[in-house]
């Protein structure tokens, strides 16, 4: 299938979706939300965007690739001149203009699916895109986007996307389940093109957020010589201390005068002379120090170890240290119990279907679940992510099971969880 049938099938594809409920389609919360439920919906989007914002010499100009109904375009207008949003479907972009007529400064347009032409070069100070290349069939299209995307950007400019890092599979990809695209690939992309990677987060997993700057630009600035570590400290706790594997084995490491090229392509953090995984570099707060997020290598001794950052091969003035435990064993637990397919309904169960979403799963085989004693139907399993262990479990209420309060048993291997209550529509 060519460009052109690719982006043909899209823009059918979402047409009808907008058509048939555009709030469930884009946000994925409940059938038929309210259109200030659904723009509420984009809240923890939009801060993780505005984490991004220090980063940038002006606020003139943004785009979002995907914009769908506007449901970000709203909140993101407050910080810019004016916003623009852009979007294959052309009865997605009749949503936002309806929706969006009250907000001066935001200007949706109706695109081809594979560009961004109907924009001039060096347009925009900021590029974002959310839950959308995760839905294009073609690896073209999302290698041409992000090409485009860097195209449109000033230079300083940044560029913040999600990615579908999920493994490869050997079925066909269509319009819903998009292309997989592995965390090596774009750091590749990135050092090809000269980009600076600053962010390669949540890898492995459906949205993988991928951040990066255009060179130069205002925000160029002079480093003034070799950095220094300034403190470390565990990325999630704040304290000296961190395990040596599991969901918390990672490490805030706070640089002074990180110079201006750094990015993950070029710096490396080692805990004890052994490579950790930088995934985030944060722009430098008002004290010159930058915030540098890594995870721990496996197998990693515990007691106290030292940490060096490593600028093109050369270290900082001197390590820091950290002290490092043994990993807490893992105890599974339920981060969350919902319908299915409207997620925002609670354990109220409207359609039959339940999803568990569970952390801290080292196995997730022998998963079990019953309702009332009688044995769930169809169950199926998916980690949505392998580097913390989260899992989700979907399956059918077991056709006895009528309206009205009932329990849901389940069990993971030896373990057996509390009963859950649920609410059967």
């Amino acid at each position: 299938m060519d460009d052109t049938e690719v982006t043909a099938r899209m823009r059918a594809d979402w047409n009808q979706r907008a058509g048939e409920d555009a709030n469930y389609y884009v946000a994925f919360g409940r059938r038929s939300q309210d259109t200030e439920e659904f723009f509420a919906s984009g809240a923890g989007v939009v801060l993780h965007l505005e984490r991004e914002l220090p980063r940038l010499a002006a606020r003139e100009a943004a785009l979002e690739i995907g914009c769908g109904p506007g449901r970000l375009m709203r909140p993101m207008s407050r910080h810019f001149t004016e916003i623009h949003g852009i979007d294959v479907s052309d009865e997605m972009i009749r949503l936002a203009r309806e929706r969006l007529a009250g907000v001066a400064n935001a200007f949706p347009h109706h695109g081809s699916g594979s560009d961004l032409g109907v924009f001039p070069d060096a347009r925009f100070d900021f590029v974002y895109s959310y839950a959308v290349f995760q839905h294009i069939p073609s690896r073209e299209v999302v290698f041409g986007y992000l090409d485009e995307a860097w195209r449109v950007l000033k230079p300083g400019g940044v560029l913040a996307v999600h990615i579908n890092g999920l493994p490869a599979h050997a079925r066909q990809y269509d319009t819903w389940s998009g292309v997989r695209i592995a965390p090596d690939e774009i750091r590749e992309m990135a050092r090809a093109r000269g980009w600076h990677l600053l962010g390669l987060e949540q890898i492995w997993t459906q949205y993988m957020w991928v951040t990066c700057r255009k060179p130069g630009g205002a925000v160029a600035r002079a480093s003034g010589g070799r950095c220094s570590i300034r403190n470390v400290s565990n990325a999630f706790s704040g304290e000296g201390v961190a395990p040596a594997a599991g969901p918390q084995a990672a490490l805030s490491v706070w640089i002074e005068n990180l110079a201006p090229e750094a990015d993950l392509n070029n710096l490396r953090v080692t805990a004890d002379g052994r490579d950790c995984r930088p995934i985030y570099i944060g722009e430098p707060a008002a004290d010159g120090v930058s915030q540098v997020t890594a995870w721990l290598p496996e197998g990693l001794r515990t007691g106290l170890v030292p940490v060096e950052a490593i600028l093109r091969g050369v270290p900082a003035a001197a390590p820091a240290w950290v002290r490092i435990m043994p990993a807490p064993p893992a105890v599974p637990r339920i981060a969350a119990l919902t319908d299915a397919i409207n997620l925002m309904s609670g354990n109220r169960i409207v359609t039959r279907r339940v999803k568990v979403s569970l952390s801290d799963v080292s196995d997730a085989a022998g998963f079990d679940a019953s309702v009332d004693g009688r044995a769930a139907l169809e169950i199926d399993s998916f980690c949505t992510d392998p580097v913390e262990g989260r899992w989700e479990f979907n399956f059918l209420l077991p056709v006895e099971i009528g309206a009205g309060w009932h329990q849901v048993e389940l069990r993971l291997g030896r373990r057996r969880f509390p009963p859950e209550p649920i609410e059967v529509a």
